[in-house]
């Protein structure tokens, strides 16, 4: 089950996750969250099967998670947090901008993803994040992510 914002550290669990945001398989890329501090903080967790859809092409004999899905999987988390922690009618999170975003380490089959999201502003209805992606306490990723909420009915033109 999850906390409920400013009640301090709580988890969020798939079902909670899948509420907060409108992901699905194959694209759902967070499992759990097991640390939730209000929108200040949060550690998600992705546990990276041979069984996922891109690695059949990605590499063929040498699997390895794209790093774009580890920066997707930052900003769900990030987005995750956000949801939770308003009491808006918002219904969805945009993802804005990536900035600074590096690369350290291989993510193959069988490594567990700690997504640590930090919020470092907020400003109305924008949020900016420093996030690191981690495989056994090493960074395997890392970007600054700012998201927009607003309502699915919103267009940019």
């Amino acid at each position: 089950m999850s906390d409920n914002a400013g009640e301090g550290l709580g988890t969020l669990d798939i079902q909670r996750i899948m509420e907060l945001l409108p992901h699905r398989y194959p694209f759902l890329l967070v499992d759990r969250i097991v640390e939730v501090n209000g929108d200040e903080s949060a550690v998600g967790i992705k546990n990276v099967t041979f069984n996922e859809p891109f690695f059949m092409g990605h590499f063929p004999g040498n699997p390895v998670m794209p790093g774009v899905l580890m920066v997707e999987a930052m900003a769900q988390t990030a987005g995750a947090i956000c949801m939770n922690a308003t009491s808006k009618q918002t219904d969805v999170v945009y993802f804005m901008s990536i900035e600074n975003a590096k690369f350290r380490r291989p993510v193959v089959p069988g490594d567990q993803l700690r997504i640590h999201v930090q919020k470092l502003k907020q400003r109305r209805n924008i949020w900016k994040f420093a996030c690191e992606a981690r495989v056994g306490g090493h960074i395997a990723s890392e970007a600054t992510i700012t998201a927009m909420m607003g309502s699915s009915r919103d267009t940019a033109d």
